[in-house]
């Protein structure tokens, strides 16, 4: 039975139904990855997590009013900027404060109602990395880069990837929050929780460049470098090219985690008001991710444990006994630490790794046709190559090794459009537009050979290199899926005064996916039957309607009302990966009817902004309905798997912030948020119900508060943070919660500005700038991401599921950067 309940599997009679959402941070890593491994075996499979979370906007930004700007209108003669009076931006400015080269939305992780959790200090670990906005999962979240679709940000993107793989965190030049899951102009199908739009900075005007190095604790090494042309002619062309490196040990267990990349974009000026613009993205990611952790994990073995990998045979040997004791063969044993352990088999693997490649490219033309229209039209395709790896177990390999190395292989080739005019005359500003892409998505998964030992001597070389594989013995699955989505939008923003906006639009989604090549291997999972192929759906959507009223009175005082549909169009994965209703046997699919989740939002929100004050407060109510949900039951030896509708979630919650400015150069931000965000039926499965109605939606927090005095004196600037999150569920009954903690950073700064005022010819350095972060300043241990490898539905096996990381210690970094 513990294997059973460790991959997932409902067995009739028992509590350990698992319940994976579609991919999150990944949620679905439960196939995605090593820890994942229970989807893999062939007598069992990870039951799919539910894409439990809820909906909400997003939150009010709390930093100083000249890193903040509402993105409304403020004169109707202004073309070309949509009512956004929910959404809140944060600028390059807020960026730069954080550890250089940090996934910029740990940054929006201070935003109220924003959870950011990752293992590392700079958030980069795409296994880990995971973004919750008012109760919603990140895969739930649309996100954007200069308009082009990055699609769900899981850990095995189907239809998009991860931004930081799209774009270096130094040339992001402001990034855009919606509060609502009302941005109907965003190229998205999945924003049910609101939206993250990217803006890439452009060239400079004048002929320069950046260059920034920075060193920190476990070996960790970011360099970046830009060169900006200046203004190449009299019209105006110019253009950047920069390369980024990141490269940094595990702060436990063996092996590093590495990312490169390259920008560039190229602006033409087309008269006074129009331009031309090409971006481009190339990226190459290699991770060693770190193991999951359990509540029994912590309790016996301690929190540094890791896997099995070290660089050396005697790591490749450990993994081997195992590996032999799991199948219960001569030989086998485990390392005596693991002693108290119930699951020994899944406490650790060999090893498990991402590496992926992202070619991602733009053409953006902005035309301002006359004074009252603009027209802006987009060309875009993107191309990734992934390879998600973990040495199991459970599956021998040809040359009688007891471990084979699962590797799921996908690859995206997508391209799109997305073109929209905006007409202003009198008191109106009319838009309208529409997106189509073309995606094409190969989800297969392969197993590989390890080195057989023969009386303690390798049947072949052991490869460290964990970035590149070859030459399968066998096929484990595989699914090809063509996507076809086309959006619509029309809206219009009315102001019959001059500080009043009246807004009116809707989004029409059209998604039609169809999956073939469907393969699965029948002595890998037991004979189960074949797997959907040959088969579509379709989701259309006409009209998702989005209300919104804003007004200002008095200097300084908004207040706005927001109203909005919003629709989750079906996800594609590997079997039994996600809550893909593809992503099941084909009988499984024959007898499923499903219906998209949609999700209502309502919000009112207040702000108010002076030079020493800056306030918010945003209330909210969600209605997230059609919540799809994979349930597995049946024997162990042969469970069945479909994807259901298992009713809703209902969330109200309240976000408020207050900043203030007392003297010349001191901040002290304060914000709390409550959101509670409940389960509205029991589930059932395997004939038995289980009780999760009222609950509060695992892995997002009830109450969160965070903290941040800076001051800044000539060119020094110091700053302390602090941030408490409650307890979070990690089972659905809430028999298991992550405990409450208090989290604290420590940072300085010092700019010496130009250098020629301090060393006689080194004029052409300017902006120097020294820097210093210590991260988790008390040291302290917590649970950071949950959820990655699914969650469990509660009762006692939920003290042994592993599905959850544990936070970074205290880490150190020093900085430098520079401009000429």
């Amino acid at each position: 039975m513990k294997q059973a309940i460790k991959r997932g599997v409902l067995a009739a009679g028992t509590s350990a139904l698992v319940l994976t959402a579609m991919a999150v941070p990944q949620t679905g890593f439960a196939a995605t990855k090593a820890k994942a491994k229970s989807a893999h075996t062939s007598s069992t499979s990870k039951v799919a997590r539910t894409s439990a979370t809820t909906a909400a906007p997003a939150p009010v930004r709390h930093v100083a009013p000249a890193a903040l700007t509402s993105h409304r209108t403020e004169e109707v003669g202004v073309v070309g900027h949509p009512y956004r009076a929910q959404t809140v931006t944060v600028g390059a400015a807020q960026l730069q404060r954080a550890i250089p080269g940090t996934n910029p939305m740990k940054v929006l992780g201070n935003m109220p109602g924003v959870m950011f959790q990752s293992n590392d200090p700079q958030g980069l670990d795409t296994w880990s990395a995971q973004i919750m906005m008012h109760g919603f999962q990140q895969q739930e979240i649309g996100m954007t880069l200069d308009g082009i679709p990055l699609g769900e940000m899981t850990y095995r993107n189907y239809n998009g990837t991860n931004p930081i793989q799209a774009i270096s965190s130094e040339n992001v030049g402001s990034m855009d929050v919606s509060r609502s899951a009302g941005a109907e102009t965003v190229a998205a199908t999945n924003n049910l929780g609101g939206s993250i739009e990217y803006v890439s900075s452009d060239p400079k005007d004048k002929m320069g460049g950046q260059i920034g190095q920075s060193f920190g604790s476990n070996q960790n090494f970011h360099t970046f470098i830009r060169f900006d042309s200046g203004k190449l002619n009299e019209s105006g062309t110019k253009f950047y090219v920069s390369y980024m490196r990141n490269d940094s040990q595990l702060w436990k267990g063996y092996g590093d985690q590495f990312l490169q990349q390259v920008n560039a974009k190229f602006v033409q000026p087309v008269g006074e008001r129009s331009k031309i613009s090409m971006f481009f993205n190339w990226s190459d990611l290699h991770q060693i991710t770190y193991d999951d952790y359990s509540f029994e994990m912590m309790d016996k073995i301690g929190t540094r444990q890791g896997f099995y990998y070290n660089g050396q045979l005697s790591g490749y040997q450990t993994a081997y006994k195992a590996a032999l004791a799991t199948q219960g063969l001569p030989g086998g044993s485990y390392p005596s630490y693991m002693s108290g352990l119930s699951d020994k088999s899944d406490a650790a693997y060999y090893s498990g790794a991402t590496n992926n490649v992202d070619l991602l490219g733009g053409l953006k033309a902005d035309l301002q046709m006359n004074d009252h229209i603009k027209w802006t039209t987009t060309v875009y395709g993107h191309n990734q190559q992934n390879q998600t790896t973990w040495v199991t177990p459970y599956f021998g390999s040809p040359n009688g090794s007891p471990m084979s190395n699962l590797v799921k292989e996908p690859e995206i080739r997508r391209f799109g459009i997305l073109s929209a005019m905006h007409y202003n005359i009198k008191h109106n500003e009319f838009g309208l537009g529409v997106w189509y892409e073309n995606n094409h998505y190969q989800s297969p998964m392969n197993a590989y050979e390890e080195p057989a030992l023969v009386n303690g001597v390798l049947s072949s070389p052991l490869v460290y290199d964990l970035n590149h594989f070859s030459n399968p013995f066998t096929q484990i699955f595989n699914q090809t899926y063509n996507t076809n989505t086309f959006t619509a939008f029309v809206n219009d923003t009315f102001h019959p005064v001059r500080n009043l906006d009246l807004h009116f639009g809707f989004k029409s989604v059209l998604n039609t996916t169809r999956v073939g090549n469907g393969y699965l291997n029948q002595d890998y999972y037991g004979n189960p039957g074949p797997i959907t192929s040959g088969v579509g759906l379709t989701v259309a959507k006409p009209f998702l309607p989005h209300i919104g009223i804003a007004y200002r009175f008095l200097p300084g005082h908004e207040i706005f009302i927001d109203i909005s549909e919003n629709v989750h169009v079906y996800p594609q994965s590997g079997y039994k990966l996600s809550t893909s209703p593809f992503s099941v046997l084909q009988s499984a699919f024959d007898s499923t009817h499903v219906r998209p989740e949609t999700a209502w939002t309502y919000a009112i929100g207040y702000r108010f902004n002076n030079r020493m004050i800056s306030a918010s407060v945003y209330a909210y109510r969600t209605n997230f309905n059609n919540r799809l949900q994979q349930i597995t039951s049946g024997s162990v030896i042969n469970p069945v798997s479909a994807v259901a509708n298992v009713g809703g979630v209902t969330m109200n919650g309240v976000d408020a912030g207050l900043t203030i400015r007392p003297i010349r150069g001191l901040e002290l931000y304060n914000s709390v948020s409550y959101d509670h965000a409940t389960y509205d039926q029991d589930v059932s499965s395997g004939g038995e119900t289980y009780a999760i109605k009222g609950q509060q939606v695992v892995n997002y927090p009830r109450f969160m508060y965070k903290a941040r005095l800076s001051y800044t004196y000539h060119n020094a600037t110091a700053w302390i943070d602090g941030s408490y999150m409650s307890a979070r569920n990690f089972s659905y009954m809430g028999d298991y919660k992550a405990p409450g903690y208090w989290l604290s950073n420590l940072g300085a700064e010092y700019k010496l500005g130009n250098m020629g005022q301090y060393i006689h010819g080194a004029g052409f350095v300017q902006n120097l700038v020294f820097g210093f972060t210590v991260a988790n300043l008390t040291n302290q241990t917590y649970i950071s991401t949950m959820g990655e490898g699914g969650n469990p539905i509660g009762g006692a096996s939920a003290y042994s599921y592993q599905s959850f990381l544990i936070g970074a210690p205290r880490q150190y970094f020093g900085s430098v950067r520079a401009e000429f």
